[in-house]
């Protein structure tokens, strides 16, 4: 048993994703393997699946090279054929590389992510029932120091004015890796707040996927 804390946790970035390879067959197994001709990929390749499975699409998985024309999407158990239907799973995949750190992170907290639950509740019982059905969208909030003359704060900023979307990935204490893709919101305007408390900006990037954890 493991437990783990926040702090020496690290935040990147990327904008960098490289052209588009033609997944033409996933298969129902555990971890899925996809098959694209020539896919160039190696072992922890971090990829952005673009795919009809909804939910496995939208979502950065690191790869696992098996030969010249297939490799496993890690961490993607499509054993369910009623949730990833036999056949359906072809998209294509994107290699995220030239992650940048955040920098001047203060505070960084989650937002969503919680259990969505149904409610059913039969005209002749007294007690109804909950059920989950899901996932709330997850995003993550930052506070990071206000610095006009900082390259990467700059770079970000231009990509919200674009609605521009990035990969993210948490390096966590003990080597492990959380990644995540979505909208990048960083703010222009600083947040001030008391005498001995540094001026800030807020950072926001919410996922349009899963979120996917990899150990060390």
């Amino acid at each position: 048993m493991a437990y783990f804390f926040p702090p020496g946790t690290k935040y990147f970035y990327s904008n960098t994703l490289a052209a588009a390879k033609t997944i033409t067959a996933v298969t129902n197994a555990s971890p899925a393997v996809a098959t694209s001709v020539a896919h160039g990929y190696t072992d922890l390749d971090p990829l952005l699946f673009a795919s009809g499975w909804q939910d496995a699409s939208a979502t950065v998985f690191e790869a696992d090279q098996l030969t010249v024309d297939t490799f496993s999407f890690l961490g993607l158990n499509a054993t369910d054929t009623n949730v990833y239907g036999s056949g359906s799973g072809t998209g294509t995949t994107q290699k995220i590389s030239t992650w940048v750190e955040i920098p001047q992170i203060l505070t960084a907290t989650t937002n969503g992510g919680g259990i969505k639950y149904g409610t059913i509740d039969p005209l002749a019982a007294r007690q109804a029932t909950k059920q989950p059905v899901g996932f709330e969208a997850i995003g993550v909030d930052m506070k990071i120091g206000y610095d006009p003359t900082n390259a990467t704060i700059q770079a970000m900023q231009a990509i919200t004015r674009v609605f521009g979307k990035v990969a993210l990935k948490l390096v966590l204490p003990g080597g492990g890796r959380v990644y995540g893709y979505g909208n990048l919101a960083c703010s222009e305007f600083p947040e001030i707040g008391g005498k001995e408390t540094p001026l800030q900006l807020s950072v926001g990037i919410g996922f349009d996927g899963r979120a996917i954890s990899y150990g060390a």
